[in-house]
Protein backbone atom coordinates (compact mmCIF):
# COMPACT_ATOMS: atom_id res chain seq x y z
CA UNK A 1 0.00 0.00 0.00
CA UNK A 2 1.06 3.27 -0.53
CA UNK A 3 0.35 5.79 1.81
CA UNK A 4 1.47 9.24 2.59
CA UNK A 5 3.28 10.40 5.66
CA UNK A 6 3.15 14.04 6.58
CA UNK A 7 6.49 15.93 8.54
CA UNK A 8 6.42 17.98 11.81
CA UNK A 9 4.31 21.18 11.41
CA UNK A 10 5.72 24.35 10.93
CA UNK A 11 4.42 27.81 12.43
CA UNK A 12 2.58 29.60 9.94
CA UNK A 13 1.58 32.97 8.89
CA UNK A 14 -2.29 34.33 9.06
CA UNK A 15 -1.86 35.21 6.13
CA UNK A 16 -0.11 32.25 4.72
CA UNK A 17 -2.87 30.24 6.03
CA UNK A 18 -5.73 33.26 4.75
CA UNK A 19 -4.68 32.80 1.11
CA UNK A 20 -4.41 28.71 1.03
CA UNK A 21 -7.07 27.70 3.10
CA UNK A 22 -8.87 30.34 0.22
CA UNK A 23 -7.34 27.77 -2.63
CA UNK A 24 -8.33 24.59 -1.00
CA UNK A 25 -12.24 26.12 -0.46
CA UNK A 26 -11.90 27.06 -3.78
CA UNK A 27 -11.36 23.76 -5.20
CA UNK A 28 -13.77 22.08 -3.33
CA UNK A 29 -16.57 23.62 -5.31
CA UNK A 30 -16.30 21.29 -8.17
CA UNK A 31 -18.20 22.83 -11.90
CA UNK A 32 -21.73 21.95 -12.27
CA UNK A 33 -22.01 22.82 -15.31
CA UNK A 34 -22.37 20.15 -18.21
CA UNK A 35 -20.05 20.60 -21.78
CA UNK A 36 -22.09 21.85 -24.41
CA UNK A 37 -21.25 18.71 -26.35
CA UNK A 38 -22.41 16.44 -23.89
CA UNK A 39 -26.08 14.92 -23.27
CA UNK A 40 -27.36 14.49 -19.83
CA UNK A 41 -28.75 11.33 -20.59
CA UNK A 42 -25.72 9.83 -21.99
CA UNK A 43 -23.38 7.79 -20.37
CA UNK A 44 -19.75 8.89 -21.76
CA UNK A 45 -18.55 5.76 -20.80
CA UNK A 46 -16.91 3.27 -23.72
CA UNK A 47 -17.48 0.29 -24.19
CA UNK A 48 -20.65 0.44 -22.31
CA UNK A 49 -20.91 -1.06 -18.71
CA UNK A 50 -22.96 -4.13 -18.40
CA UNK A 51 -24.99 -2.59 -15.66
CA UNK A 52 -24.31 0.88 -13.90
CA UNK A 53 -25.58 3.17 -11.59
CA UNK A 54 -24.87 7.29 -11.25
CA UNK A 55 -25.98 9.96 -9.24
CA UNK A 56 -25.86 13.92 -9.27
CA UNK A 57 -22.47 14.82 -7.53
CA UNK A 58 -19.43 16.28 -8.24
CA UNK A 59 -16.10 15.14 -6.65
CA UNK A 60 -12.49 16.21 -6.68
CA UNK A 61 -10.09 13.87 -7.24
CA UNK A 62 -6.44 13.56 -5.07
CA UNK A 63 -3.53 14.19 -7.47
CA UNK A 64 -1.37 12.34 -4.68
CA UNK A 65 -4.54 9.41 -5.12
CA UNK A 66 -2.82 6.34 -3.29
CA UNK A 67 -3.36 2.71 -4.03
CA UNK A 68 -4.29 0.01 -1.49
CA UNK A 69 -4.61 -3.73 -3.45
CA UNK A 70 -5.96 -6.28 -1.27
CA UNK A 71 -5.99 -10.18 -2.23
CA UNK A 72 -7.58 -12.63 -0.05
CA UNK A 73 -4.84 -12.98 2.33
CA UNK A 74 -4.53 -9.17 3.02
CA UNK A 75 -2.42 -6.59 1.38
CA UNK A 76 -1.22 -7.76 -1.58
CA UNK A 77 1.79 -6.83 -4.06
CA UNK A 78 0.31 -7.02 -7.50
CA UNK A 79 3.75 -6.01 -10.14
CA UNK A 80 0.84 -5.53 -12.78
CA UNK A 81 -1.45 -3.18 -11.33
CA UNK A 82 0.80 -1.24 -9.54
CA UNK A 83 2.47 -0.51 -12.78
CA UNK A 84 -1.09 -0.04 -14.05
CA UNK A 85 -1.88 2.19 -11.36
CA UNK A 86 1.15 4.55 -12.52
CA UNK A 87 0.50 4.49 -16.17
CA UNK A 88 -3.52 5.72 -14.96
CA UNK A 89 -2.13 8.35 -12.63
CA UNK A 90 -0.06 9.71 -15.51
CA UNK A 91 -3.14 9.98 -17.72
CA UNK A 92 -5.42 11.35 -15.24
CA UNK A 93 -3.58 13.54 -13.82
CA UNK A 94 -1.04 14.78 -16.93
CA UNK A 95 -3.18 17.99 -17.89
CA UNK A 96 -0.18 20.77 -18.39
CA UNK A 97 1.31 21.79 -14.87
CA UNK A 98 -0.35 19.66 -13.37
CA UNK A 99 3.36 18.52 -11.60
CA UNK A 100 3.22 21.85 -10.40
CA UNK A 101 0.28 21.52 -9.12
CA UNK A 102 0.84 18.59 -7.17
CA UNK A 103 4.36 19.85 -5.65
CA UNK A 104 1.92 22.67 -4.47
CA UNK A 105 -0.19 20.47 -2.81
CA UNK A 106 2.23 18.00 -1.17
CA UNK A 107 4.52 21.32 0.37
CA UNK A 108 0.95 22.55 2.18
CA UNK A 109 -0.05 19.05 3.23
CA UNK A 110 3.49 19.24 4.78
CA UNK A 111 3.15 22.19 6.73
CA UNK A 112 -0.88 22.18 7.82
CA UNK A 113 -1.99 18.76 6.68
CA UNK A 114 -5.29 20.14 5.33
CA UNK A 115 -7.00 17.72 3.23
CA UNK A 116 -9.91 19.21 0.79
CA UNK A 117 -10.33 16.28 -1.97
CA UNK A 118 -13.21 13.94 -2.05
CA UNK A 119 -11.67 10.96 -3.09
CA UNK A 120 -7.86 10.14 -2.16
CA UNK A 121 -7.49 6.66 -2.62
CA UNK A 122 -8.54 4.10 -4.59
CA UNK A 123 -8.80 0.24 -3.16
CA UNK A 124 -8.32 -3.11 -5.29
CA UNK A 125 -9.79 -5.79 -4.16
CA UNK A 126 -8.42 -9.13 -6.18
CA UNK A 127 -9.83 -12.81 -5.26
CA UNK A 128 -7.07 -14.37 -6.92
CA UNK A 129 -3.19 -14.25 -7.30
CA UNK A 130 -3.52 -16.18 -10.76
CA UNK A 131 -1.92 -14.05 -13.10
CA UNK A 132 -2.01 -16.41 -15.95
CA UNK A 133 -3.44 -14.57 -19.03
CA UNK A 134 -4.99 -17.22 -21.40
CA UNK A 135 -8.37 -17.18 -23.31
CA UNK A 136 -11.53 -16.77 -21.26
CA UNK A 137 -9.57 -14.89 -18.78
CA UNK A 138 -12.35 -13.39 -16.07
CA UNK A 139 -12.15 -9.95 -16.66
CA UNK A 140 -15.24 -8.84 -15.07
CA UNK A 141 -14.97 -6.25 -12.02
CA UNK A 142 -17.08 -4.00 -10.11
CA UNK A 143 -16.48 -0.13 -9.52
CA UNK A 144 -18.07 2.01 -6.56
CA UNK A 145 -17.27 5.37 -5.95
CA UNK A 146 -19.56 6.16 -3.46
CA UNK A 147 -19.68 7.41 0.67
CA UNK A 148 -17.61 5.10 3.30
CA UNK A 149 -20.56 5.43 5.17
CA UNK A 150 -24.21 6.69 5.28
CA UNK A 151 -22.99 9.46 8.11
CA UNK A 152 -19.64 10.33 6.58
CA UNK A 153 -18.18 13.00 4.65
CA UNK A 154 -15.49 10.51 3.07
CA UNK A 155 -15.95 8.97 -0.56
CA UNK A 156 -14.54 5.41 -1.01
CA UNK A 157 -13.66 4.77 -4.91
CA UNK A 158 -13.53 0.41 -4.68
CA UNK A 159 -12.65 -1.99 -7.68
CA UNK A 160 -13.19 -5.61 -7.05
CA UNK A 161 -12.45 -8.34 -9.83
CA UNK A 162 -11.90 -12.06 -9.26
CA UNK A 163 -8.38 -11.59 -11.23
CA UNK A 164 -6.03 -8.86 -11.72
CA UNK A 165 -7.07 -8.07 -15.59
CA UNK A 166 -10.45 -8.02 -14.11
CA UNK A 167 -9.38 -5.02 -12.32
CA UNK A 168 -7.12 -3.44 -15.20
CA UNK A 169 -10.79 -3.25 -16.97
CA UNK A 170 -12.02 -1.25 -14.08
CA UNK A 171 -9.21 0.65 -13.58
CA UNK A 172 -10.03 2.04 -17.39
CA UNK A 173 -13.39 2.69 -16.80
CA UNK A 174 -12.22 4.62 -13.42
CA UNK A 175 -9.98 6.67 -15.53
CA UNK A 176 -13.00 7.68 -17.40
CA UNK A 177 -15.07 8.94 -14.58
CA UNK A 178 -12.03 11.43 -14.36
CA UNK A 179 -12.01 14.53 -16.28
CA UNK A 180 -10.31 17.61 -15.61
CA UNK A 181 -11.90 20.63 -14.87
CA UNK A 182 -10.51 23.89 -16.21
CA UNK A 183 -12.72 26.32 -13.71
CA UNK A 184 -11.23 24.46 -10.89
CA UNK A 185 -8.21 23.07 -11.99
CA UNK A 186 -8.61 20.32 -10.51
CA UNK A 187 -9.38 16.55 -11.66
CA UNK A 188 -13.43 15.80 -11.52
CA UNK A 189 -15.93 12.64 -11.23
CA UNK A 190 -18.80 13.92 -12.19
CA UNK A 191 -22.53 12.57 -11.79
CA UNK A 192 -21.52 10.02 -8.08
CA UNK A 193 -22.24 8.00 -6.65
CA UNK A 194 -21.41 5.41 -9.25
CA UNK A 195 -21.90 1.54 -9.42
CA UNK A 196 -21.30 -0.52 -12.04
CA UNK A 197 -20.88 -4.40 -12.49
CA UNK A 198 -19.28 -5.13 -15.83
CA UNK A 199 -17.82 -8.24 -17.63
CA UNK A 200 -17.29 -8.86 -21.60
CA UNK A 201 -20.08 -10.66 -24.15
CA UNK A 202 -17.21 -12.06 -25.62
CA UNK A 203 -13.87 -13.72 -24.40
CA UNK A 204 -11.67 -13.12 -27.97
CA UNK A 205 -11.69 -9.10 -28.68
CA UNK A 206 -8.99 -8.65 -31.62
CA UNK A 207 -6.89 -6.43 -33.48
CA UNK A 208 -5.21 -7.83 -36.39
CA UNK A 209 -1.98 -5.95 -36.97
CA UNK A 210 -0.21 -6.60 -40.56
CA UNK A 211 3.96 -6.11 -40.16
CA UNK A 212 4.84 -7.77 -43.84
CA UNK A 213 3.19 -5.48 -46.04
CA UNK A 214 4.74 -2.54 -44.20
CA UNK A 215 7.21 -2.84 -41.24
CA UNK A 216 6.17 -1.25 -37.86
CA UNK A 217 8.56 -0.11 -35.28
CA UNK A 218 8.18 -1.85 -31.85
CA UNK A 219 7.36 1.45 -30.12
CA UNK A 220 4.49 1.50 -32.72
CA UNK A 221 3.39 -1.80 -32.26
CA UNK A 222 3.99 -0.89 -28.17
CA UNK A 223 1.38 2.40 -29.16
CA UNK A 224 -0.99 0.13 -30.64
CA UNK A 225 -1.11 -2.24 -28.19
CA UNK A 226 -1.52 1.02 -25.64
CA UNK A 227 -4.46 2.01 -27.67
CA UNK A 228 -6.13 -1.61 -27.24
CA UNK A 229 -6.43 -1.38 -24.01
CA UNK A 230 -8.37 1.93 -23.62
CA UNK A 231 -10.87 0.25 -25.49
CA UNK A 232 -10.78 -3.23 -23.56
CA UNK A 233 -9.63 -4.67 -26.16
CA UNK A 234 -7.85 -8.39 -25.50
CA UNK A 235 -5.97 -9.62 -28.34
CA UNK A 236 -3.33 -8.50 -30.84
CA UNK A 237 -3.87 -10.92 -33.69
CA UNK A 238 0.10 -10.19 -35.20
CA UNK A 239 -0.06 -11.28 -38.72
CA UNK A 240 4.01 -11.19 -38.40
CA UNK A 241 5.12 -12.67 -41.84
CA UNK A 242 3.03 -12.89 -45.41
CA UNK A 243 4.78 -12.82 -48.76
CA UNK A 244 5.92 -9.35 -48.71
CA UNK A 245 8.71 -10.19 -46.15
CA UNK A 246 9.78 -12.28 -43.89
CA UNK A 247 10.95 -10.20 -40.47
CA UNK A 248 10.84 -12.66 -37.55
CA UNK A 249 14.78 -13.92 -36.26
CA UNK A 250 13.65 -17.87 -36.04
CA UNK A 251 17.35 -19.46 -34.12
CA UNK A 252 16.36 -22.58 -35.74
CA UNK A 253 16.43 -21.70 -39.51
CA UNK A 254 18.42 -18.49 -39.60
CA UNK A 255 18.44 -17.39 -43.11
CA UNK A 256 14.72 -16.78 -43.02
CA UNK A 257 14.78 -13.25 -42.26
CA UNK A 258 16.81 -12.89 -45.13
CA UNK A 259 13.27 -12.14 -46.37
CA UNK A 260 12.66 -9.31 -44.49
CA UNK A 261 12.89 -5.58 -46.68
CA UNK A 262 16.01 -4.85 -45.83
CA UNK A 263 18.08 -5.66 -42.19
CA UNK A 264 17.17 -2.58 -40.41
CA UNK A 265 13.13 -3.81 -40.54
CA UNK A 266 13.30 -6.68 -38.58
CA UNK A 267 11.90 -8.45 -35.12
CA UNK A 268 14.76 -10.24 -32.58
CA UNK A 269 13.45 -13.19 -30.51
CA UNK A 270 13.95 -10.29 -27.66
CA UNK A 271 11.37 -8.03 -29.29
CA UNK A 272 9.32 -10.38 -29.93
CA UNK A 273 9.41 -11.18 -25.90
CA UNK A 274 9.32 -7.38 -25.28
CA UNK A 275 6.22 -7.16 -27.42
CA UNK A 276 4.28 -10.15 -25.60
CA UNK A 277 5.10 -8.77 -22.44
CA UNK A 278 4.32 -5.69 -22.94
CA UNK A 279 0.83 -6.77 -24.15
CA UNK A 280 0.27 -9.14 -20.93
CA UNK A 281 1.22 -6.22 -18.63
CA UNK A 282 -1.61 -4.72 -20.22
CA UNK A 283 -4.34 -7.74 -20.02
CA UNK A 284 -3.64 -8.58 -24.08
CA UNK A 285 -2.75 -11.99 -25.55
CA UNK A 286 -0.74 -11.87 -28.62
CA UNK A 287 -2.01 -14.62 -31.36
CA UNK A 288 0.62 -14.88 -33.68
CA UNK A 289 0.19 -15.99 -37.28
CA UNK A 290 2.11 -17.84 -40.04
CA UNK A 291 0.46 -18.40 -43.30
CA UNK A 292 0.64 -21.68 -44.84
CA UNK A 293 0.84 -22.53 -47.78
CA UNK A 294 0.22 -19.68 -49.43
CA UNK A 295 1.62 -15.72 -48.57
CA UNK A 296 4.95 -17.28 -48.28
CA UNK A 297 6.65 -16.23 -51.39
CA UNK A 298 9.36 -14.33 -48.48
CA UNK A 299 10.56 -17.60 -46.95
CA UNK A 300 12.10 -18.67 -50.21
CA UNK A 301 14.60 -15.84 -49.93
CA UNK A 302 16.74 -17.58 -47.03
CA UNK A 303 15.55 -21.25 -48.24
CA UNK A 304 15.23 -21.33 -51.92
CA UNK A 305 14.42 -25.06 -51.48
CA UNK A 306 10.67 -23.82 -50.29
CA UNK A 307 9.69 -22.54 -53.64
CA UNK A 308 8.28 -25.06 -55.77
CA UNK A 309 10.84 -23.36 -57.97
CA UNK A 310 12.52 -20.12 -58.68
CA UNK A 311 9.90 -18.94 -61.08
CA UNK A 312 7.28 -20.31 -59.31
CA UNK A 313 7.48 -19.39 -55.68
CA UNK A 314 4.28 -20.10 -53.98
CA UNK A 315 2.44 -21.64 -52.58
CA UNK A 316 5.15 -23.77 -50.61
CA UNK A 317 6.44 -26.75 -52.11
CA UNK A 318 4.03 -29.25 -50.72
CA UNK A 319 6.97 -32.41 -51.81
CA UNK A 320 9.17 -31.50 -49.46
CA UNK A 321 9.85 -33.21 -46.00
CA UNK A 322 12.22 -29.83 -45.68
CA UNK A 323 8.86 -27.70 -46.00
CA UNK A 324 6.68 -29.24 -43.30
CA UNK A 325 10.59 -29.22 -40.98
CA UNK A 326 11.17 -25.52 -41.12
CA UNK A 327 7.28 -24.93 -40.42
CA UNK A 328 8.27 -27.27 -36.94
CA UNK A 329 11.18 -25.30 -36.29
CA UNK A 330 9.53 -21.99 -36.65
CA UNK A 331 6.41 -22.87 -34.42
CA UNK A 332 9.05 -24.58 -31.58
CA UNK A 333 10.93 -21.39 -31.85
CA UNK A 334 7.58 -18.96 -31.30
CA UNK A 335 6.07 -21.31 -28.54
CA UNK A 336 8.75 -20.03 -26.59
CA UNK A 337 8.05 -16.61 -27.53
CA UNK A 338 4.10 -17.22 -27.57
CA UNK A 339 2.55 -18.24 -24.36
CA UNK A 340 -1.33 -18.17 -25.68
CA UNK A 341 -2.85 -20.75 -26.41
CA UNK A 342 -4.01 -20.13 -30.15
CA UNK A 343 -1.96 -20.13 -33.07
CA UNK A 344 -2.91 -18.81 -36.51
CA UNK A 345 -1.98 -21.02 -39.38
CA UNK A 346 -3.77 -18.67 -42.55
CA UNK A 347 -4.63 -21.17 -45.07
CA UNK A 348 -6.25 -18.43 -47.12
CA UNK A 349 -5.85 -17.29 -51.15
CA UNK A 350 -3.81 -20.56 -51.54
CA UNK A 351 -3.62 -20.53 -55.77
CA UNK A 352 -2.24 -23.97 -56.69
CA UNK A 353 -0.79 -23.17 -60.23
CA UNK A 354 2.79 -23.31 -59.05
CA UNK A 355 2.20 -26.76 -57.86
CA UNK A 356 0.88 -28.23 -61.56
CA UNK A 357 3.16 -26.11 -63.33
CA UNK A 358 6.32 -27.51 -61.49
CA UNK A 359 7.50 -31.00 -63.18
CA UNK A 360 8.45 -32.24 -59.59
CA UNK A 361 5.28 -31.07 -57.49
CA UNK A 362 3.67 -32.19 -60.61
CA UNK A 363 5.45 -35.88 -59.96
CA UNK A 364 4.81 -35.91 -56.61
CA UNK A 365 0.91 -35.47 -56.87
CA UNK A 366 0.49 -37.76 -59.07
CA UNK A 367 2.15 -40.57 -57.26
CA UNK A 368 -0.17 -39.53 -54.19
CA UNK A 369 -2.96 -40.49 -56.47
CA UNK A 370 -3.35 -36.15 -55.55
CA UNK A 371 -5.50 -33.03 -56.92
CA UNK A 372 -4.13 -30.01 -56.10
CA UNK A 373 -7.08 -29.79 -53.84
CA UNK A 374 -6.29 -32.85 -51.90
CA UNK A 375 -2.69 -31.48 -51.77
CA UNK A 376 -3.79 -28.30 -50.01
CA UNK A 377 -6.44 -30.27 -47.51
CA UNK A 378 -3.23 -32.25 -46.99
CA UNK A 379 -0.89 -29.14 -46.25
CA UNK A 380 -3.40 -27.75 -43.94
CA UNK A 381 -3.96 -30.77 -41.74
CA UNK A 382 -0.06 -31.42 -41.38
CA UNK A 383 0.24 -27.80 -40.40
CA UNK A 384 -2.59 -28.25 -37.65
CA UNK A 385 -1.03 -31.30 -36.53
CA UNK A 386 2.72 -29.45 -35.65
CA UNK A 387 0.50 -27.09 -34.28
CA UNK A 388 -1.70 -29.68 -31.95
CA UNK A 389 1.70 -31.32 -31.23
CA UNK A 390 3.24 -28.00 -29.62
CA UNK A 391 0.09 -27.92 -27.66
CA UNK A 392 -1.14 -24.83 -30.04
CA UNK A 393 -5.09 -24.53 -30.66
CA UNK A 394 -4.68 -24.13 -34.45
CA UNK A 395 -7.32 -21.34 -36.08
CA UNK A 396 -7.32 -21.31 -40.15
CA UNK A 397 -9.13 -18.60 -42.10
CA UNK A 398 -12.37 -19.87 -43.37
CA UNK A 399 -11.11 -21.18 -46.79
CA UNK A 400 -9.98 -24.41 -45.14
CA UNK A 401 -13.32 -24.47 -43.77
CA UNK A 402 -15.38 -23.77 -46.99
CA UNK A 403 -13.20 -26.39 -48.51
CA UNK A 404 -12.70 -29.72 -46.27
CA UNK A 405 -14.99 -29.10 -43.34
CA UNK A 406 -15.28 -32.86 -42.20
CA UNK A 407 -11.49 -32.74 -42.46
CA UNK A 408 -10.16 -30.36 -39.90
CA UNK A 409 -9.08 -31.19 -36.60
CA UNK A 410 -12.34 -31.05 -33.98
CA UNK A 411 -10.29 -28.42 -32.26
CA UNK A 412 -10.31 -25.89 -35.27
CA UNK A 413 -10.91 -22.21 -34.81
CA UNK A 414 -12.52 -20.92 -37.72
CA UNK A 415 -11.66 -17.67 -38.56
CA UNK A 416 -14.50 -15.65 -40.69
CA UNK A 417 -13.30 -12.58 -43.32
CA UNK A 418 -14.72 -13.41 -46.59
CA UNK A 419 -18.30 -12.93 -46.73
CA UNK A 420 -21.06 -13.00 -44.16
CA UNK A 421 -22.89 -16.18 -42.58
CA UNK A 422 -20.23 -18.29 -42.14
CA UNK A 423 -19.42 -18.35 -38.58
CA UNK A 424 -23.00 -19.55 -38.35
CA UNK A 425 -22.23 -22.39 -40.64
CA UNK A 426 -19.01 -23.43 -38.49
CA UNK A 427 -20.41 -23.24 -35.43
CA UNK A 428 -23.25 -25.28 -36.83
CA UNK A 429 -20.77 -28.15 -37.36
CA UNK A 430 -19.33 -27.87 -34.11
CA UNK A 431 -16.83 -25.44 -34.51
CA UNK A 432 -16.16 -22.88 -32.71
CA UNK A 433 -15.21 -19.12 -35.01
CA UNK A 434 -14.35 -15.89 -34.46
CA UNK A 435 -15.65 -13.39 -36.65
CA UNK A 436 -13.92 -10.47 -39.31
CA UNK A 437 -16.47 -10.23 -42.01
CA UNK A 438 -14.15 -7.97 -44.62
CA UNK A 439 -17.43 -5.79 -45.39
CA UNK A 440 -17.24 -4.39 -42.01
CA UNK A 441 -14.06 -5.52 -39.72
CA UNK A 442 -11.71 -4.79 -42.05
CA UNK A 443 -10.17 -1.19 -41.46
CA UNK A 444 -8.16 -1.07 -44.50
CA UNK A 445 -11.38 -0.25 -46.39
CA UNK A 446 -11.87 3.01 -46.12
CA UNK A 447 -14.93 3.69 -47.51
CA UNK A 448 -16.99 1.24 -44.13
CA UNK A 449 -18.58 4.34 -42.07
CA UNK A 450 -18.30 3.73 -38.41
CA UNK A 451 -22.34 2.88 -38.25
CA UNK A 452 -21.79 0.00 -40.15
CA UNK A 453 -18.70 -1.47 -37.78
CA UNK A 454 -20.43 -0.78 -34.76
CA UNK A 455 -23.75 -2.64 -35.57
CA UNK A 456 -22.17 -5.58 -36.99
CA UNK A 457 -22.61 -8.17 -34.76
CA UNK A 458 -20.46 -11.52 -34.66
CA UNK A 459 -23.75 -13.57 -33.71
CA UNK A 460 -24.97 -12.82 -37.13
CA UNK A 461 -27.19 -15.85 -38.48
CA UNK A 462 -27.09 -17.33 -34.78
CA UNK A 463 -30.33 -18.41 -32.94
CA UNK A 464 -29.03 -21.17 -30.81
CA UNK A 465 -27.84 -20.64 -27.28
CA UNK A 466 -25.81 -24.00 -27.53
CA UNK A 467 -24.14 -22.63 -30.95
CA UNK A 468 -23.80 -19.23 -30.02
CA UNK A 469 -21.45 -20.45 -27.31
CA UNK A 470 -19.29 -21.41 -29.97
CA UNK A 471 -18.89 -17.95 -31.31
CA UNK A 472 -15.29 -16.56 -29.51
CA UNK A 473 -15.52 -13.11 -30.61
CA UNK A 474 -14.64 -11.00 -33.29
CA UNK A 475 -11.97 -9.26 -35.19
CA UNK A 476 -11.04 -6.11 -36.98
CA UNK A 477 -8.49 -6.25 -39.37
CA UNK A 478 -5.86 -3.71 -40.22
CA UNK A 479 -4.29 -4.83 -43.24
CA UNK A 480 -0.80 -2.93 -44.16
CA UNK A 481 -0.96 -2.44 -47.73
CA UNK A 482 -1.48 1.20 -47.58
CA UNK A 483 -0.93 1.95 -43.82
CA UNK A 484 2.77 2.41 -42.31
CA UNK A 485 4.00 3.78 -39.24
CA UNK A 486 2.76 6.95 -40.71
CA UNK A 487 -1.03 6.73 -40.43
CA UNK A 488 -1.48 3.32 -38.91
CA UNK A 489 -3.35 4.51 -35.73
CA UNK A 490 -5.32 6.88 -37.69
CA UNK A 491 -6.63 3.76 -39.55
CA UNK A 492 -7.60 2.13 -36.65
CA UNK A 493 -9.36 4.51 -34.70
CA UNK A 494 -12.04 5.57 -33.92
CA UNK A 495 -13.16 2.59 -36.20
CA UNK A 496 -11.85 -0.18 -33.71
CA UNK A 497 -13.93 1.52 -30.85
CA UNK A 498 -17.21 0.81 -32.35
CA UNK A 499 -16.32 -2.84 -32.69
CA UNK A 500 -14.92 -3.30 -29.50
CA UNK A 501 -18.38 -1.80 -27.64
CA UNK A 502 -19.93 -4.23 -29.88
CA UNK A 503 -17.78 -7.21 -28.34
CA UNK A 504 -17.77 -6.16 -24.71
CA UNK A 505 -21.37 -4.69 -24.08
CA UNK A 506 -24.51 -6.11 -23.64
CA UNK A 507 -26.48 -6.14 -27.10
CA UNK A 508 -29.24 -5.51 -25.79
CA UNK A 509 -28.04 -2.25 -24.83
CA UNK A 510 -26.25 -0.90 -27.10
CA UNK A 511 -27.84 -1.96 -30.25
CA UNK A 512 -30.40 0.39 -31.64
CA UNK A 513 -31.88 1.74 -35.06
CA UNK A 514 -30.79 5.25 -34.05
CA UNK A 515 -27.33 4.59 -33.02
CA UNK A 516 -26.39 8.41 -34.73
CA UNK A 517 -28.06 9.65 -31.55
CA UNK A 518 -27.29 6.87 -28.60
CA UNK A 519 -23.39 5.76 -29.88
CA UNK A 520 -22.41 8.67 -32.23
CA UNK A 521 -22.10 11.56 -29.57
CA UNK A 522 -19.82 9.02 -26.90
CA UNK A 523 -17.71 7.62 -30.20
CA UNK A 524 -17.07 11.38 -30.85
CA UNK A 525 -16.44 11.42 -26.98
CA UNK A 526 -13.86 8.36 -27.12
CA UNK A 527 -12.47 9.62 -30.18
CA UNK A 528 -11.34 12.95 -27.96
CA UNK A 529 -10.26 10.71 -25.30
CA UNK A 530 -7.90 8.79 -27.18
CA UNK A 531 -6.35 12.33 -28.97
CA UNK A 532 -6.00 13.51 -25.62
CA UNK A 533 -4.23 10.35 -24.66
CA UNK A 534 -1.89 10.82 -27.35
CA UNK A 535 -3.75 8.39 -29.75
CA UNK A 536 -3.87 9.82 -33.52
CA UNK A 537 -7.74 8.70 -34.31
CA UNK A 538 -8.95 10.40 -37.05
CA UNK A 539 -12.38 12.00 -37.33
CA UNK A 540 -15.44 9.91 -36.64
CA UNK A 541 -17.42 10.96 -39.70
CA UNK A 542 -15.02 11.37 -42.60
CA UNK A 543 -16.67 9.50 -45.72
CA UNK A 544 -13.27 8.12 -45.69
CA UNK A 545 -11.35 6.88 -42.78
CA UNK A 546 -8.12 7.95 -41.90
CA UNK A 547 -8.61 11.82 -43.70
CA UNK A 548 -7.87 15.05 -41.46
CA UNK A 549 -10.76 17.11 -40.41
CA UNK A 550 -12.54 18.95 -43.26
CA UNK A 551 -12.60 22.49 -41.64
CA UNK A 552 -12.34 24.19 -38.36
CA UNK A 553 -14.43 22.55 -35.12
CA UNK A 554 -14.64 21.24 -31.94
CA UNK A 555 -13.55 17.73 -31.98
CA UNK A 556 -16.42 16.39 -30.15
CA UNK A 557 -18.46 17.40 -33.61
CA UNK A 558 -15.85 15.44 -35.93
Amino acid sequence: MMMFHSKPRRTLSPSFIFFFLFFFISLSFASKTTPKHHSQSLTYLWPLPSNFTSGNHSLSVDPLLTLSVIGNGGVASSPILDAAFDRYKGIIFKHAGFEFGKGFVRKLRERISLIAYDVVGLNILVHSDDDELQLGVDESYTLSVSKASESSVAWEATIEAHTVYGALRGLETFSQLCSFDYTTKTVQIQKAPWSIQDKPRFAYRGLMLDTSRHYLPINVIKQVIESMSYAKLNVLHWHIIDEESFPLEIPTYPNLWEGSYTKWERYTVEDAYEIVNFAKMRGINVMPEVDVPGHAESWGAGYPDLWPSPSCKEPLDVSKNFTFDVISGILSDMRKIFPFELFHLGGDEVHTDCWTNTSHVKEWLQSHNMTTKDAYEYFVLKAQDIALSKKWTPVNWEETFNTFPSKLHPETVVHNWLVSGVCAKAVAKGFRCIFSNQGVWYLDHLDVPWDEVYTADPLEFIHKESEEKLILGGEVCMWGETADASNVQQTIWPRAAAAAERMWSERDFTFTRNATLTALPRLQHFRCLLNRRGVPAAPVTNYYARRAPDGTGSYYDQ
